[in-house]
């Protein structure tokens, strides 16, 4: 894989990558931290790349971890983001209380919900990027569709009381 490829590969696949590390830190300027880091690290470990069929997976998986280890630098503080509960839907999101209820999810739910519903990505494939058994990325699923399903079902009859 040459230069240019990589970059289209890189461009094509920026939405996905956001949407990915939004999951895990949720803070907007680490996100963009994460994304570079792990372009660049995928860059220097192109020649790794076993099968160009799978770049944006293994892109992906890059991604993943350069967010956890933001993510575990920064565990010992809180945004203000954070503090101030100052979440809101993305503009290309169609359902704001969707997005509300999946970013109130615990991380390891949110990540295969947004991988697996939002990105498109297999139950397999999913496995693969975050090295557990296929078995536990679908009760993952389940138990997060459990959660979204609670969550909206009592967000509906607030309002409906209101």
């Amino acid at each position: 894989m040459d230069r240019d490829d990589f970059a289209s590969r890189v461009v094509a696949a920026e939405p996905t990558l956001y949407r990915i590390s939004k999951s895990i830190l949720k803070n907007d300027s680490d996100c963009a931290d994460a994304v570079q880091e792990a372009i660049a690290a995928a860059y220097g470990k192109l020649p790794s790349l076993r099968e160009p069929g799978y770049f944006k997976t293994w892109l992906c998986r890059i991604l993943i971890h350069e967010c956890y280890r933001i993510y575990r630098a920064n565990r010992k503080t809180v945004s203000l983001e954070e503090y101030a509960h100052l979440e809101t839907a993305p503009p290309q999101s169609r359902d704001p209380g969707l997005y509300a209820a999946i970013m109130a999810l615990r991380e390891e739910l949110r990540l295969v919900i947004v991988l697996h519903y939002m990105e498109g990505f297999q139950v397999t494939e999913i496995a693969q990027m975050l090295k557990i058994p296929e078995g536990t990325v679908k009760s993952r699923l389940s138990r997060a569709r459990t959660a979204l399903r609670a969550a909206l079902e009592k967000k509906e009859v607030s309002a409906y009381d209101a």
